[in-house]
């Protein structure tokens, strides 16, 4: 079925079950999709919080549609316009991958959209790497679906529901006694927090069997983004707010993986496990679950995530985050612009 049909039948449901509070959809909103969709398809661009979606709006690449520069929907403003020779749609999602993942299925249910583009700050895992780096993800896995394992049990004994295919110990686990404080207090090598194991989320493609699910745990970004990618290593990016200045200028940096969960990381020794279990640079709140929803959609996705502080401490900055946030958002935007500059050349 083509998107075009698709996306009228979704809003055709809409308008005959779907009330917004007590009012239900204008006919007026369904044909403001409509036209807005005749000039597609666009570019996604998705963004978690307001300031790190102003750097762009207030750049001189971004130029608003005269006709319909925004559209108000379920919450969300979906801005149109354009980015260099690029059409695009700009919507914030809000904190958490709950947001992020709603806010994408609008956008990719309601327009006419060809690939998905996120950017943002981070935290860091990566010690080689520092604040201001602009960060690629090649994957990006959710970490915050667990199996706690109750006490007294180990890595060798099977998980609860594991021998239907609902969990699995493939993945890993934290072991919390290897965290346990090493004093006189507390020499215990158990801890009654025991074992939590990392699960992958189920999924269900827009071209598989309905109701039959799949897992995915590290999902790819797009192959030709990514490709892509590798030729905005050379923009130059900001190194000081005001007069406080990082280290060295910093840069852009295709890496591995990423990850994210409803969990705002700032402890070392967390950040140290995700690094040395995962290979993780990146952590989010979001974009694990924009990877997942447009990977389910079958829509190609990349992320640009500057990094706003090093997890937890340990660097030569202080108060990392609250001083570098609004240089990081500023270079995300840099870097995303170069990658739109690129995909229309």
């Amino acid at each position: 079925m083509g998107l075009q049909i698709r996306v009228f039948l979704l809003l055709d449901f809409l308008v005959l079950f779907v009330g917004i509070g007590s009012a239900e959809i204008s006919h007026t909103t369904l044909r403001n999709i409509t036209t807005i969709n005749k000039n597609g398809p666009y570019l996604g661009i998705i963004v978690p919080n307001a300031f790190e979606m102003a750097p762009l709006l207030l750049s001189e690449s971004f130029v608003a549609d005269p006709k319909f520069p925004y559209l108000d929907f379920f919450g969300r403003r979906f801005r149109i316009g354009r980015v260099g020779n690029e059409r695009v749609i700009v919507v914030m999602t809000g904190l958490s991958m709950l947001n992020a993942g709603i806010t994408t299925e609008l956008l990719l249910s309601l327009f006419k959209v060809k690939g998905v583009l996120q950017h943002g700050i981070a935290g860091n895992a990566n010690p080689d790497l520092q604040i201001g780096d602009v960060t690629i993800p090649r994957f990006w896995a959710h970490t915050g679906l667990w199996s706690w394992q109750r006490y007294g049990e180990g890595p060798n004994d099977e998980l609860p529901l594991e021998s239907n295919g609902d969990y699995t110990r493939k993945i890993g686990y934290l072991r919390f006694a290897d965290y346990n404080n090493d004093t006189k207090v507390s020499n215990s090598p158990d801890n009654l927090l025991n074992n939590v194991w990392y699960q992958p989320e189920e999924i269900l493609p827009v071209d598989g069997t309905p109701e039959v699910s799949q897992h995915a745990f590290w999902v790819p970004v797009d192959q030709n983004y990514f490709a892509t990618a590798e030729r905005v290593k050379d923009i130059q990016l900001g190194r000081c707010v005001n007069t406080t200045c990082l280290p060295r200028s910093p840069v852009v940096a295709r890496v591995e993986r990423g990850i994210s969960a409803n969990i705002y990381v700032d402890n070392r020794a967390y950040r140290e496990f995700l690094s040395s279990k995962f290979n993780a640079t990146a952590i989010d709140m979001e974009s694990a679950a924009v990877a997942l929803v447009c990977h389910q959609q079958n829509m190609p996705f990349i992320a640009f995530r500057s990094l706003s502080d090093l997890a937890g401490g340990g660097s030569s900055v202080s108060n990392e985050a609250d001083v570098f946030s609004s240089l990081a958002a500023q270079n995300a935007v840099d870097v995303l612009i170069g990658f739109i500059a690129l995909l229309s050349s």
